[in-house]
């Protein structure tokens, strides 16, 4: 699966976060949002997220790689904030509390949609 298949089950999944977790708002249009929040999620994930799993090690470790939890909690809030104020459409998050169990609703859902489309 390509990059434009990889970004349309992102955004399929960003859709199911938003509908499933309570918390986290649309902002600037329905499928914009999912679609640009979805887009950002990749960039952070290839370009930020390698450099905190290495910083955030130790407490990976030591949590027995419950801290990846949080780093994906911390990933989803800056997609948020970069689709939301580049682009004016995105999510928008009320507290770390539902980041955290979206992150975990979009991962579940990213699994399940890439199972079943290949």
């Amino acid at each position: 699966m390509g990059f434009i298949g990889t970004w349309f089950v992102s955004a399929l999944s960003v859709g199911v976060a938003v509908w499933l977790v309570p918390g986290i708002e649309v902002v600037g249009g329905g499928y914009a949002a999912a679609i640009f929040t979805a887009l950002f999620l990749s960039l952070v994930n290839s370009a930020v997220k390698p450099v905190l799993s290495l910083l955030g090690l130790p407490f990976t470790i030591l949590s027995f790689g419950l801290f990846q939890l949080v780093i994906n909690a911390f990933m989803l809030e800056l997609a948020s904030y970069l689709s939301r104020n580049i682009t004016h459409a995105g999510i928008l998050i009320d507290t770390f509390g539902a980041a955290f169990v979206g992150a975990i609703v979009i991962a579940i859902a990213t699994s399940i949609v890439s199972s079943i489309v290949r």
